[in-house]
């Protein structure tokens, strides 16, 4: 009867106080998501102006010509119910366009720019700028008097991903300004016309200039 007893008590331990713990850890999930948004900035305008900022270019809009800036926003937001660790985000730049100043390493051979976007927060949100250039005119197609070009960039780590683009359009037969990197300290010292010979995989842009905003 005694044992019977302590066999009863040990159960209403068990059930009552041990088991729901257990539940309660077992059962803990978490929604894991990120969100990345890409836009560019109309031709022609400052790359501080967050008004002037559009998720595409179609070809009956404003265009690039040869030597023009063009600026992208991406801005990445952590939309889980928890913490995201170790965020990379990658910006596939296209063939037309080279980049001058921003955040990350240039994988010239792949035409990938990437950095850490470190830890988020839950809701926390960052916004990185990128300046980029049009080539010059003797390096854009020339079959082509207008066309259009996409660059996409990704936020992810071990448990969330997203993705988003941006459409610009190149015309050739309207000159703009012919506009190369200088030489300098900057990143920009890309020669659009050398940029397939001397710069190698792991190039770190410069960050002058680079608009960097940290949201809560």
């Amino acid at each position: 009867m005694r044992k019977l007893l302590t066999v009863l008590f040990i159960f209403f331990i068990f059930s009552f106080f041990v088991s729901p713990v257990l539940a309660q850890y077992g059962t803990t999930t978490y929604n894991y998501s990120i969100l990345i948004d890409k836009t560019v900035a109309i031709p022609a305008s400052s790359n501080t102006n967050s008004n002037n900022y559009i998720d595409s270019l179609s070809p009956s809009d404003l265009r690039f010509h040869a030597g023009d800036d063009v600026y992208f926003k991406i801005r990445v937001k952590n939309t889980s119910d928890t913490n995201l660790t170790s965020v990379w985000i990658r910006d596939y730049v296209p063939t037309y366009i080279i980049p001058i100043e921003g955040p990350g390493a240039w994988d010239l051979e792949n035409r990938i720019l990437s950095w850490n976007a470190g830890d988020f927060s839950i809701n926390e949100e960052k916004t990185y700028y990128l300046k980029m250039r049009v080539y010059d005119k003797s390096l854009l197609p020339s079959d082509k008097g207008l066309f259009c070009i996409t660059n996409r960039a990704e936020a992810k780590n071990n448990v969330a991903y997203d993705d988003d683009s941006s459409q610009i359009c190149i015309e050739k037969t309207v000159s703009g300004v012919s506009k190369v990197p200088s030489a300098g300290p900057e990143l920009g010292i890309f020669l659009l016309g050398g940029e397939l010979a001397a710069l190698g995989t792991g190039l770190f842009l410069k960050k002058k200039g680079l608009y960097f905003e940290k949201k809560g």
